[in-house]
């Protein structure tokens, strides 16, 4: 079977790394403005809201540097490329954000039990939340779709990140004014709901991991037996696997052909099988299709997944 041509792959990297190093832009100009200002008003809960968006940014150089590794071709010790660092970063960004939740999580309970300044709230301080908060809910949105059309799991994981500062930045904005009112205790009391925020999209992003590292099946079994199914000389298929990133799919099935065939034969209809799934699998990066001699016909494609 020929090498999977990598120039797709080559430009969906490209286009992921352009999206982070905007995203990353965005973001460290966003954690300055709320972190420097929260340590200056001595607000916890815009003081925890920087850290989650400066987060962000680490995030995104974590992204950055693990498409780099990820963009690199096959080799020799790597047959299948380097694909999964993609998985791995997101993995690392989950990390990130359970320190993240754990450091925003402790401000917080040492402001509710006493600890540090009064919080002073100022005009300022609604001006750069509410200003910060519409350059996160674009973030969020953008990276989003350019996650879901490029099949980015990092992208997918950096926009959930960033989609708990828009709930978090909400928050803190009512907080301020509940300050405002006088109820001191309200930002530490959002600070913590930060914290929980933060885990929970940690949780969030470990789970997306999981189903990748654990080799989830990505493509309906029974499509792929249609497909297979409909190529001319195909009478059976089964043991059908599919593992991979989203957007990267490798796939391995068995075809049933006539006995007798000439193996020249089988070859091409291998071929055909392969050229048929990858007309309606846009996502596959690699197929193996195994041929084998019979004449029953093919089977209920809810049973084709069983080895024989």
């Amino acid at each position: 079977m020929p090498q999977p041509d990598t120039a797709p792959a080559l430009d969906r990297y490209r286009s992921i790394r352009n999206v982070l190093w905007i995203v990353l832009a965005l973001n460290v100009a966003v954690a300055l403005a709320k972190l420097l200002y929260g340590i200056f008003s001595a607000s916890v809960a815009m003081e925890a809201d920087g850290v989650h968006s400066l987060f962000d940014g680490v995030s995104n150089v974590v992204g950055l540097t693990g498409m780099w590794f990820a963009a690199r071709p096959a080799d020799e010790e790597h047959p299948y490329g380097h694909v999964k660092f993609e998985t791995l970063t997101a993995a690392a960004i989950a990390i990130m954000l359970v320190i993240a939740g754990y450091t925003v999580g402790r401000g917080a309970i040492q402001h509710l039990l006493g600890h540090g300044p009064p919080t002073e709230v100022a005009v300022a301080s609604f001006v750069i939340m509410i200003g910060t908060l519409c350059v996160n809910a674009f973030v969020t949105t953008w990276e989003t779709r350019a996650g879901r059309r490029l099949g980015s799991e990092v992208l997918v994981a950096d926009a959930r990140h960033t989609l708990s500062d828009v709930a978090v930045s909400l928050g803190v904005i009512v907080s301020l004014f509940l300050v405002w009112l006088g109820w001191e205790q309200a930002d530490g009391v959002v600070a913590l709901l930060v914290a929980i925020v933060i885990f929970h999209t940690a949780i969030s992003v470990i789970r997306g991991v999981a189903r990748t590292l654990s080799d989830q099946a990505r493509l309906p079994v029974s499509d792929v037996v249609s497909a297979a199914c409909a190529v001319d000389g195909v009478l059976d298929c089964h043991s059908v696997r599919t593992r991979g990133l989203e957007k990267h799919v490798y796939v391995d099935l068995h075809i049933v052909v006539e006995p007798g065939m000439t193996l020249a034969v089988g070859h091409d209809i291998a071929h055909e099988v392969e050229d048929a799934l990858r007309a309606r699998f846009s996502e596959i990066a690699d197929v193996v299709v195994h041929v084998e001699p019979d004449s029953q016909g093919c089977v209920d494609p809810s049973e084709a997944s069983a080895p024989r």
